[in-house]
């Protein structure tokens, strides 16, 4: 759950600007969501971006504060920066490099996420061979293109890829429409998507049932990806 660390993330932003940018100070939260739906709706396309999105928040709050462009830019940056070193104090369980170890020995890791948390800041990218972010090619689970680019970076097909999810939109039902495979992370039901049917979360026999099973237990148990994104 990313949540608290996002919470965390937010306070430490709002004291900085408190400090560093007084006329804007500990501004309302509803204030800056009030800009970012004014930015999203004349600009759709940041949607999937949300470094870019916070940053332009940030500057149009600023700018309305009263700061002039150049110091609303700076202050803009700024912040942001310490937001996004904050977001990134995260809590590494001891289990979690050995378990990456032991999985990067065997298999090909990748890291797909729609946030903007970077597996190189919390010194965890020499386990993954890539790392797809939204923010960096402009789309986002569930939209297939972000799988069927995860599939060709790690040498995989859909019938040897195991996706570790636990969005019922975004990751089991993305992942599904994206390779016409059910996700091996459980034997339940996931919850309806939309208009969409009641997904049964299967074995990828391809790859050998019990053993994918173990594997996607093992890092469900452990929340080796979701932790970290």
């Amino acid at each position: 759950d990313t949540a608290p660390v996002i919470v965390s993330a937010e306070a430490v932003l709002r004291e900085w600007l408190t400090e560093h940018a007084p006329n804007l100070g500990a501004v309302p939260v509803e204030h800056l969501w009030a800009i970012r739906e004014r930015i999203l709706s004349s600009e759709p396309g940041l949607k999937h971006r949300i470094s870019a999105l916070r940053r332009r928040v940030l500057f149009h709050a600023l700018e309305e504060a009263g700061y002039d462009q150049d110091q609303a830019s700076d202050l803009a940056d700024q912040s942001f920066e310490v937001f996004l070193h904050a977001r990134h104090q995260l809590e590494i369980f001891p289990e979690v490099q050995p378990t990456l170890q032991a999985l990067a020995n065997h298999y090909t890791l990748g890291v797909v996420t729609n946030g903007n948390a970077d597996v190189r800041r919390l010194g965890l990218a020499d386990y993954f061979k890539f790392a797809l972010c939204a923010e960096d090619i402009g789309i986002a689970k569930p939209d297939a293109r972000l799988f069927h680019e995860a599939l060709q970076r790690g040498g995989a097909t859909a019938e040897t890829a195991v996706h570790i999810g636990d969005h019922p939109g975004d990751d089991i039902a993305g992942a599904q429409v994206a390779v016409k495979a059910h996700a091996d992370v459980a034997d339940q039901e996931a919850p309806l998507v939309g208009d969409a049917q009641p997904l049964r979360f299967t074995h990828q026999q391809a790859i050998g049932g019990q053993r994918v099973q173990r594997l996607a237990h093992r890092a469900q148990e452990q929340l080796v990806v979701e932790r970290l994104l």
